[in-house]
C-alpha cells in the first residue's frame, strides 16, 4: 500500500475530487496547509501598502491506494491539479505498512 499526499491549489479540489471518484478511490482527506516552494510567495497590495506574502494557501489530499493503482491516482491528480502555473503543487508517495478499519478490525488492503 502507498500513501499519496498531492499538495495542490484549493479551487482545484472539487476537480480532483470528481477526478479521483472516477477513478475508484472512495475516501480521501483534505487538510489546509500554507507554505511555499521556488516561487517564495509574492507580494500584495493592501490600502497603498505593498507586502510580501510568504505562506500561500494550498490544500494537501492524502490517500491510501494498493500498490496497482498508485500510476493511475497520480495521473488522474496531476490531470485534475495541473494549471500550468506556477504553484500547482506537488505530490509525494509514500509506503504504508498497514492499514486497520475500526469497525470490522480488517487489515491490510481489505482496511482500505
Amino acid at each position: 500500500m502507498k500513501k499519496i499526499e498531492a499538495y495542490i491549489k484549493p479551487f482545484k479540489l472539487d476537480d480532483v475530487k470528481e477526478t479521483l471518484m472516477e477513478v475508484g478511490i472512495g475516501g480521501m482527506s483534505v487538510i489546509e496547509v500554507r507554505g511555499f516552494g521556488r516561487q517564495k510567495g509574492h507580494k500584495e497590495l493592501y490600502k497603498g501598502s505593498e507586502y510580501k506574502v510568504d505562506f500561500l494557501p494550498k490544500l494537501r489530499v492524502e490517500v491510501v491506494v494498493r500498490d496497482e493503482n498508485v500510476d493511475r491516482v497520480v495521473e488522474a491528480i496531476v490531470a485534475s491539479a495541473k494549471t500550468g502555473q506556477i504553484g500547482d503543487g506537488k505530490i509525494f508517495i509514500l509506503p504504508v505498512e498497514d492499514a486497520v478499519r475500526i469497525r470490522t478490525e480488517e487489515s491490510g488492503d481489505e482496511a482500505i
